[in-house]
């Protein structure tokens, strides 16, 4: 069976690729909103699965010709309504989790997990009808979500200082 050109030798985002007994991860790319309160304080903003309703972040899967932070920004707006600005193209870390399919079915996910320093939510998004939306303090998330590496991550964002309140000659990383 001869494949379509686009596909021709090369496994799509959502193919899992088989080496012996191990299965790759299939991967996705996340955004990690944050906000800054009046003190300078940060929340994190969380938003629920539509199968399942627990708590997450915007993610998705990979997209032709949009970088992996772009697609990350993307299911931010999709997903919970988010503009804002990704800090940085390198991910600030990622998480596992499996992932549930179509008859019963279970895949490994590996999420790369940007950054995204939040401006504003909109009154409106695409799919504001299938998920609910919730700002709190990182631990707080932490203790909200079913994935302990993106637990970790989220404690770690309450590190994460409000633009222009770090001094130049302090390190301007991720913790």
């Amino acid at each position: 069976m001869k494949l379509p050109r686009k596909t021709a030798g090369k496994a799509s985002p959502k193919t899992r690729i088989n080496s012996g007994s191990r299965t790759r991860p299939r991967r996705q790319y996340a955004a990690l909103p944050v906000r800054f309160d009046a003190q300078g304080r940060v929340q994190v903003m969380l938003l629920t699965s539509r199968g399942t309703r627990r708590w997450i972040i915007p993610k998705g899967w990979p997209m032709p010709r949009i970088s992996p932070a772009a697609a990350a920004a993307r299911e931010a707006y999709e997903e919970a309504g988010l503009e804002g600005v990704i800090d940085s193209e390198t991910p600030i870390g990622s998480f596992c989790y499996s992932k549930g399919l179509d008859r019963g079915r279970k895949a490994d996910v590996e999420v790369e997990v940007f950054l995204l320093i939040v401006s504003r939510q909109l009154d409106s998004w695409p799919e504001q009808a299938e998920r609910g939306t919730r700002w709190c303090d990182p631990e707080e998330a932490a203790a909200l979500v079913d994935e302990p590496g993106l637990a970790d991550l989220l404690r770690r964002a309450g590190n994460v200082r409000a633009p222009g309140s770090i001094r130049p000659q302090e390190p301007q990383s991720w913790p």
